[in-house]
């Protein structure tokens, strides 16, 4: 039995769910700047804010944790923080900046989540259920009822370096150690198949339709068809270190690949030896995402010697531009809804940057994790970004908007407040 434990987070609550009011910061800089907050306030909320409610009528005894699915507003809409390029004050009625809360609406304890680089311990389904790889066990986390369940244990001698979701369904790729990777069925919690094929970890997995990819630190990527009989159908060749990143393009026809040789190569779907490869990068190259709207876009970050995020035309074969980060590259992901990307860091300030493309402006730096952003992943829908680092907690933020407006949150978990254990 999961025991989950709740510890409210004052920064992360949303005080007028529960008709209570959030106390008066000190440096009475809590509701922005002057006359513009109070605009914004009123044009949101009309004469009466959440301030000045009456909170007589509150009950000692009310769940105050309950989610609440009577409200479509999120911890951002009582926020006044704006992006980082945020104009200045405006007495008109224009649309304001599109604004991303500073602070994670939930935080999950994750103890034994690994502070190493070269793996992937978490990924987020289609199901709306985040896998999480914890010393030698795969734990399911339900976004929808936060129920957790421990779906496998490798044993002492084995432990998990990578998972991933099949893009539909329910089976969740798992790599180990031991060079294995294990297929589960994760609706019956049931492992369906064990491949075999690499002589070292695997760290790195991607999925496309019925093909599953697997790179390893032995240094090569095996394509696995799980409708055939045989552990591999082929066998990629290229990389001369370990394959820690591993990305499918949405089409579907091209993988891309990063190792620690600080290489990036891209892949068709019948080659045994790269198409095209890159070699711009000075440190590993693990972070990897294809745009969804731009046929042919790749980004691709650097570790920390390079601190890049490199832009990429694979069908032109050219290099579009760069930029430095200031700190190692772990993780990329591109929001499916707008022009804009996440990227995550370690050393040195294990940050959480939105960026606008193709201007690279920064529209949110997150901070809170104490070690390396090591892990990413994005919720179904596209609204949400869970980060996982070696601080042995999981963070959930609202940072992109939905398909129909920039300035809808999503509902997913956003009335979480606090912090609770996976296992």
């Amino acid at each position: 039995m999961v025991s989950l434990e709740f510890i409210p987070s004052r920064s992360g609550s949303n005080f007028a769910l529960f008709d209570l009011a959030p106390s008066p910061s000190k440096d009475g800089k809590e509701d922005g700047a002057g006359s513009y907050a109070n605009l914004l306030r009123a044009a949101m909320f009309g004469p009466e804010t959440p301030e000045k409610r009456d909170i007589t009528g509150f009950s000692s005894s009310r769940n105050i944790f309950r989610f609440k699915t009577e409200t479509n507003r999120s911890l951002d809409s009582f926020s006044p923080f704006v992006s980082d390029e945020a104009p200045g004050v405006s007495h008109s009625p224009i649309k304001s900046p599109r604004k991303v809360s500073r602070s994670p609406y939930k935080v999950l304890d994750a103890p034994a989540l690994q502070d190493d680089f070269y793996l992937n311990l978490v990924d987020w389904s289609a199901q709306n259920v985040l896998a999480v790889g914890l010393g030698n066990c795969v734990y399911l986390w339900n976004a929808c009822s936060s129920k957790v369940t421990k779906l496998c244990d490798l044993g002492t001698d084995d432990s998990v370096c990578s998972v991933g979701w099949a893009l539909r369904g329910t089976h969740l790729a798992v790599g180990t150690s031991t060079g294995k990777v294990q297929i589960w069925d994760a609706s019956r919690c049931k492992r369906t198949r064990t491949m075999e094929g690499h002589r070292l970890r695997v760290g790195a997995l991607a999925w496309s339709s019925s093909v599953l990819s697997s790179g390893s630190r032995d240094k090569s990527i095996l394509q696995r068809d799980i409708r055939c009989q045989e552990d591999h159908v082929s066998k990629l060749t290229g990389h001369k270190s370990e394959v820690c990143g591993l990305k499918w393009s949405y089409d579907n026809r091209e993988l891309a690949s990063g190792g620690n040789d600080n290489r990036l190569f891209v892949w068709n779907q019948h080659s045994t030896q790269p198409v095209l490869k890159y070699s711009e990068h000075t440190a590993a190259v693990k972070a990897i995402a294809w745009s969804p709207h731009v046929h042919g876009l790749l980004a691709s970050g650097g570790g920390t010697a390079d601190r890049c995020i490199r832009f990429w035309n694979t069908t032109t074969n050219t290099h579009l531009s760069s930029i430095d980060t200031c700190s190692q590259v772990c993780n990329l992901a591109w929001s499916k809804n707008v022009n804009e990307l996440v990227s995550t860091h370690g050393y040195s300030q294990n940050q959480i940057i939105v960026w606008k493309y193709p201007s690279m402006s920064k529209i949110a730096t997150l901070t809170g994790h104490t070690f390396r952003v090591l892990y990413l992943a994005v919720s179904p829908d596209g609204q949400t970004i869970v980060t996982g680092a070696g601080d042995e907690t999981l963070r959930f933020w609202n940072v992109f908007p939905s398909p129909k407006s920039q300035n809808t949150d999503s509902e997913i978990g956003s009335s979480f407040f606090g912090r609770t254990t996976i296992r």
